[in-house]
């Protein structure tokens, strides 16, 4: 715990005083020695993805971006043509004494629509399609265990789609798109409320409970 709590204020401070470089440092080697982790998932419009993990307690961080595609550097542009092959994501740093990769499984399904293919909510095309991109063979695994929880629970009224894939560079996105919801909220509320995500998500899982 103390190692992650210095971890954190040292990535305070590099972010205020230190280059990109010193802070990419700080937090792999926190990363070497397991006080921190990374999670990547691809749930459609990375802008609704980064708040439901931003409240958990022990998330450090989310960042926007691509994955998934051949492609070096992709842009916002070629991917959200779907030129490509990448899909909007969410990176997230976060402390696994404080929270576990399971735990960010459940909140990732719940934010999700998981029955429909290369498409999530009004956005189209499989830019926006979901999925889990492990970075370890413990994710693989909880992965495959939380798709197949959820597939036996019988709550679902159809087959899961989402994929569940390794191995694929995350390339953060353009700093604009970098935590929109608190940048733009009326625009970020008007998105959200149109392009009708929450209502699919009550349809699909029920109502909120948190």
């Amino acid at each position: 715990m103390a190692l992650i709590l210095f971890v954190a204020f040292a990535m305070g401070c590099a972010g205020a005083s230190a280059d990109q470089e010193v802070q990419e440092t700080i937090t792999a080697a926190a990363i070497d020695n397991g006080a921190l982790a990374k999670a990547v998932f691809a749930g459609g419009c990375f802008w609704c993805m980064e708040p439901p993990f931003d409240k958990l307690d022990g998330v450090l961080s989310t960042t926007s971006g691509y994955t998934g595609g051949p492609e070096e550097n992709p842009t916002y542009k070629d991917v959200s043509y779907g030129r490509t092959g990448h899909a909007e994501a969410v990176e997230i740093l976060y402390g696994p004494s404080r929270i576990s990769y399971p735990q960010l499984l459940e909140v990732f399904w719940r934010n999700i629509d998981p029955l429909t293919r290369d498409a999530q909510f009004c956005d189209r095309g499989s830019q926006y399609r979901t999925g889990i991109f492990y970075r370890n063979e413990d994710q693989r695994r909880l992965a495959e265990e939380s798709k197949k929880e959820i597939e036996d629970s019988g709550i679902l009224k159809g087959p899961i789609v989402t994929e569940i894939t390794g191995g694929a560079t995350f390339y953060a996105a353009e700093e604009y798109h970098q935590d929109f919801y608190k940048k733009n909220p009326a625009h970020y509320k008007r998105y959200r409320t149109g392009c009708g995500r929450d209502r699919t998500l009550e349809s699909i899982w029920g109502p909120a409970t948190h």
